[in-house]
């Protein structure tokens, strides 16, 4: 966790005069580009960019590059737009505003789309927030009101009102289709070398099963703090939808509450405090209780099946860190588990 992880093969010369030219045709008069650069800190998928387009100042977000050895199979980058715009509109959620989305990928090698960009604090992946920074050294009251600000917002994803059609661009519905689509997703990420852990909690998975998985609503799919940016501890945009999906409002709340204890126990093998008293599953669920209505249920199963998604995610990143040199092969499989203990403790009770 503490070198930068490689996401691009692109030059960023190149990239510049190639936005530059493209937005001649959708800017009125002169344009300019300048300040182009890649954020460092979080996220591993999807390519990001920021540059100022005359005095709009922007980000986009590009598929990878085939070469650069991509997380996911497939990224749907209308989608994402689509979600994040109809976020916006429906749901209030402070997602960044829509400006472009480009299908052809002749412009800059892929398809992209491009959003408004804000300014506030992101909780870093690298070096985990739970080992220092601005949240961990902020008064307990400002946590708290963080953490309550950020389950709000998914709460208010969950209760808006969305029609059906605005949903078919996700396509299935429902747990069984999201489990479905993770296992094809391991199958591609990892058939090469399978991981025994990952596929022992799959079957762990088909033997807890929940009896009713509950209602059908638009997830977020990737709802942790650090897909969320924040001034004065309130969110002021909301971000990365590549993982949206339709189905059970605990996919969220699962996912939220394992990311944190994720990199709550990379402080802990540090021997590091953290924060163990952030993002605990009685306060997370007892907040979105009290905003919607709806008791979460079976949060055992969605945490450790949260940790399983993380898992996959997480062995192809450290796949790609081997592929360019970064780090060494492990003998074991399992090992490409960052969480593996966390892992094996769920599924074992």
């Amino acid at each position: 966790m503490t070198d930068e992880m490689r996401t691009s093969t692109r030059d960023l010369g190149e990239l510049q005069d190639r936005v530059c030219t493209w937005l001649r045709g959708r800017i009125a008069g002169p344009v300019t580009v300048s300040e182009l650069s890649r954020p460092s800190g979080n996220g591993m998928s999807s390519e990001t960019l920021f540059f100022t387009a005359n005095s709009q100042r922007c980000v986009a977000r590009m598929a990878p590059a085939a070469e650069a050895v991509p997380v996911f199979p497939a990224y749907d980058l209308r989608a994402q737009f689509e979600i994040m715009r109809l976020a916006r509109e429906r749901a209030g959620i402070p997602a960044p505003r829509a400006l472009w989305f480009e299908p052809d990928p002749e412009p800059l090698g892929t398809p992209f789309f491009v959003m408004e960009r804000e300014d506030g604090e992101v909780p870093p992946d690298v070096m985990p927030y739970t080992m220092g920074g601005w949240l961990a050294e902020a008064a307990p009251g400002d946590r708290r009101r963080l953490q309550e600000a950020t389950v709000a917002i998914v709460a208010a994803l969950h209760d808006a009102p969305f029609a059906e059609p605005d949903l078919d661009v996700l396509g299935g519905r429902g747990l069984r289709a999201h489990v479905d689509a993770q296992r094809a997703y391991y199958a591609w990420a990892h058939a090469d070398r399978p991981i025994p852990l990952l596929e022992r909690a799959f079957d762990w998975l088909e033997a807890h099963w929940p009896a009713d998985p509950g209602p059908d609503v638009l997830s977020w799919g990737d709802a942790r703090i650090g897909n969320v940016m924040y001034r004065d501890f309130t969110p002021v945009a909301v971000l990365d939808w590549e993982m949206a999906a339709v189905g059970p409002r605990e996919l969220d709340l699962g996912w939220m509450i394992f990311l944190h204890r994720f990199f709550q126990d990379i402080a802990v093998v540090f021997e590091l405090p953290g924060l163990p008293g952030f993002m605990r599953r009685e306060d997370v669920c007892r907040t979105y209780r009290e905003l919607t209505g709806y008791e979460p249920r079976d949060m055992d199963f969605y945490e450790t099946y949260a940790a399983l998604r993380h898992g996959i995610i997480m062995a192809r990143v450290w796949q790609r860190r081997i592929h360019f040199g970064e780090q060494p092969r492990p003998d074991d499989p399992d090992d490409l588990v960052m969480h593996r203990a966390a892992l094996e403790e769920l599924i074992t009770g």
